[in-house]
C-alpha cells in the first residue's frame, strides 16, 4: 500500500469542530444537502472501513453515508469517524485532466492554512493509495451551515441588506487570505507564481482547442491574441484559491457569517486579482446577455448586490493594490470560464457523465465565449 500521511485533529481542532456544530452557534438545524441513496455514487465503504481501520480510526457504516448535493466535479460525502462528522472527498469518476481534482493539494493546503486562516477546514488524512476506493481520497473536517447557490436566494433567509453584506463578506475572505504570507504559512513553494498570467493564457487556449467538438470557436484564437497582446505586470504573488465564488462558501444559518471555504484543490501562488476576476466572471448583472443569465451561479443581478465595478473597488481600497488593467484579468478569467463548461461537456459527449445538466453546457460555453470576446473588444464592462 502507497505511502499515507494523517493529521490527527489536536485538542484545539476538537475546539473549534465543537463550537462550529454546538447548540451554542445556533447551527444545531444547519443540515447538509444530501441526495437521496438512490442517487449516490457508490463508494466502496467496506475497503473505506478496512483502511480506516489501519490507521487507527473507526467509520459508523450503521449510519450510511452521504453523499452531498450540488457541485459538477469532486464528489463529496458526509461520513462519521469516531463519533464525529467528516467529509471524504475524491475526483470525479472517469479521466481526470493533469492538475484538476487534486486532493493531495488540497489536503496540503487546508493543513497548513488551518492554524492562519479560520475559514480552511482542518485537514485529517490524505490516502493516494487508488487501490482502497478506485481514486486517491481525502477526509477533512466538517463544518454545518449553509450554502447559497443558484440565482435565487432562498425565500427563508430574511437578513436586511444580504446583498451588500454577501459581497462585503466575500471581499473580505478574499483580502485576509490575499495578505497572508505563503513563507510563513508553510506554503512558500506552492505553485509557480514566475509567469503565472502567461501560463494561464496559454493553458486555457490549449484546454479550449482540445475541448472544441471539430473547429475550434473563432473567438478562442482572437481572444488569445488579444490575452497575449495585453498581458500586463504581475502583480506580487499570493495565495490563491482560484475558484473563489459564493457557493464555495459555508454560511451560517442564522448570521450568513461565513464558516468555511470550501474547493482548495487548484489552489496556488499567482498574481492575487485572478482571483477577484475569476469572483466575477460568475457575478451576473441584470444588464448582461443571456448566457451570464443561464450561468445562475450567484445570485448577484438583484437582492441590492453591488456591481462588478464596485467590488474591484472595494477590495482596491482594502488592498491598496492596482487594479488599472483588470480588464485583462477579466477577460482571462471570463475566458477560463467558458473553457471550462466546454470541458464538461466534453465529458457529457464522451459519455464521462450521464448527469442531464451537463447536457447544455455546450450551448453555454458558447454564449460565455462570445461575451468574453465583447468584453475583449470594449463592448462591454
Amino acid at each position: 500500500m502507497k505511502s499515507t500521511f494523517i493529521h490527527r485533529p489536536s485538542d484545539s481542532h476538537d475546539q473549534t469542530k465543537a463550537q462550529v456544530n454546538s447548540p451554542a452557534t445556533g447551527q444545531e438545524d444547519a443540515r447538509p444537502n444530501l441526495l437521496e441513496s438512490g442517487d449516490t455514487v457508490a463508494l466502496p465503504w467496506g475497503s473505506v472501513d478496512r483502511y480506516l481501520s489501519g490507521q487507527g480510526m473507526h467509520i459508523n457504516l450503521e449510519r450510511p453515508p452521504r453523499q452531498f448535493a450540488g457541485g459538477l466535479a469532486n464528489l463529496n460525502y458526509l461520513i462519521e469517524i469516531d463519533g464525529r462528522e467528516y467529509v471524504l472527498r475524491r475526483p470525479p469518476q472517469g479521466d481526470v485532466l493533469p492538475g484538476a481534482n487534486d486532493m493531495a493539494r488540497e489536503h496540503r493546503v487546508l493543513h497548513a492554512l488551518a492554524p492562519h486562516y479560520p475559514y480552511a477546514p482542518r485537514a485529517v488524512l490524505y490516502c493516494e493509495d487508488a487501490g482502497v476506493i478506485g481514486a486517491h481520497f481525502q477526509i477533512m473536517e466538517y463544518r454545518a451551515g449553509r450554502v447559497i447557490s443558484g440565482a435565487v436566494i432562498p425565500p427563508d433567509i430574511a437578513v436586511q441588506e444580504i446583498g451588500q453584506k454577501l459581497a462585503g463578506a466575500m471581499v473580505d475572505l478574499l483580502v485576509q487570505l490575499h495578505s497572508l504570507d505563503p513563507l510563513v504559512v508553510g506554503l512558500g513553494d506552492l505553485g509557480k507564481p514566475e509567469g503565472f498570467l502567461s501560463r494561464a493564457v496559454t493553458g486555457w487556449t490549449r484546454r479550449a482547442e482540445l475541448a472544441s467538438i471539430s473547429q475550434p470557436h473563432k473567438a478562442i484564437h482572437v481572444i488569445s491574441e488579444w490575452l497575449e497582446k495585453n498581458m500586463p505586470p504581475e502583480l506580487q504573488p499570493t495565495l490563491l484559491h482560484a475558484d473563489f465564488k459564493l457557493d464555495n462558501l459555508v454560511l451560517h444559518q442564522q448570521t450568513l457569517k461565513p464558516v468555511a471555504l470550501l474547493d482548495w484543490d487548484m489552489s496556488t501562488r499567482g498574481d492575487p486579482l485572478f482571483d477577484l476576476a475569476t469572483l466575477l466572471s460568475y457575478w451576473t448583472e441584470a444588464g448582461d446577455p443571456p448566457a451570464m443569465h443561464d450561468l445562475g451561479q450567484m445570485p448577484t443581478a438583484g437582492y441590492g448586490f453591488p456591481s462588478r465595478d464596485e467590488v474591484v473597488q472595494a477590495y482596491a481600497s482594502a488592498t491598496g493594490r492596482d487594479v488599472s488593467n483588470f480588464a485583462f484579468y477579466r477577460v482571462l478569467c471570463m475566458f477560463k470560464l467558458s473553457v471550462v463548461f466546454m470541458q464538461l461537456h466534453a465529458r457529457y459527449r464522451s459519455g464521462a457523465t450521464a448527469d442531464p445538466r451537463y447536457s447544455r453546457f455546450g450551448e453555454l460555453s458558447r454564449g460565455l465565449l462570445e461575451f468574453t470576446h465583447d468584453l475583449a473588444q470594449g463592448r462591454h464592462a
